[in-house]
């Protein structure tokens, strides 16, 4: 499967974390944000921005001195026993911050093997999941979370795909020409969120960004009511800007 890869902003900050992490992972006395800032050639803004993420997942820690060490969470991230359940846990403390940020049921979906799979989800009574009423392996032309997948695959792997999953039409919105769908996959920016508008199910809307590991195809997405659908736009800036954390976990 070959990819379309286009870096988004959270792919270029999870690198610049990459880039801390390991500087600090060398230094096993610690080491300082100055030392850090010469060492990365980060600016010291910027650098401050990201040791704040890091520190509050847990990757690092400051001792007394204040030199950076790293922490608890990457040392179950990176250990031979229990990673998958530590990454799953990390993933959901992740998603359940960003459902609270941009007031949504918010997401995290895979392409593996060929498939779409919503691998996590974080919801809660004032904000409920989608109703998967057809399962989103069989629907992703209509979905945001397909559409965003698609989107990273190349053009072979795309109608590979469509061709195993006839594109049926779920709503008076759904697109069922792979013509068009095809063409509007091509003209989507990366850094601009996919749209869902309706095209799943009647009265959700749903967006979702991409978060490309390397050769994983992932995405994040989130759903409102369409009553909810003038935030639609402004909560999926939110979930661009929050998916660094995530892309980070996958990458460690």
């Amino acid at each position: 499967m070959a990819l379309k890869h286009e870096p988004t902003a959270p792919y270029h900050s999870a690198q610049d974390a990459l880039r801390v992490l390991e500087t600090v992972a060398r230094q096993t006395g610690g080491i300082t944000d100055t030392e850090l800032a010469r060492a990365t050639g980060i600016g010291t803004e910027r650098l401050t921005t990201l040791l704040r993420m890091l520190r509050r997942e847990g990757y690092v820690q400051q001792i007394t001195d204040g030199a950076y060490v790293t922490g608890t969470a990457l040392g179950r991230l990176t250990s031979a026993h229990g990673r998958d359940q530590a990454l799953r846990e990390q993933v959901q403390r992740n998603l359940d911050r960003l459902r609270d940020s941009v007031g949504a049921a918010v997401y995290i979906s895979r392409y593996v093997d060929g498939e779409v799979h919503v691998t996590q989800c974080a919801d809660s009574p004032s904000t409920p999941a989608v109703n998967e009423w057809v399962d989103f392996r069989r629907s992703a032309h209509a979905s945001a979370i397909g559409k965003s997948l698609l989107g990273q695959l190349d053009v072979n792997a795309r109608r590979d795909h469509l061709a195993r999953h006839k594109m049926a039409r779920l709503t008076s919105r759904t697109i069922t020409s792979e013509r068009v769908l095809l063409s509007r996959l091509d003209a989507q920016a990366a850094s601009v969120p996919v749209l869902d508008l309706q095209e799943y199910a009647i009265g959700t809307v749903c967006a979702a960004v991409p978060i490309t590991a390397g050769s994983a195809v992932g995405c994040l997405a989130l759903s409102l009511p369409v009553a909810h659908a003038h935030r639609l736009r402004a909560a999926a800036d939110t979930l661009n800007r929050g998916a660094a954390p995530v892309l980070l976990s996958l990458a460690i």
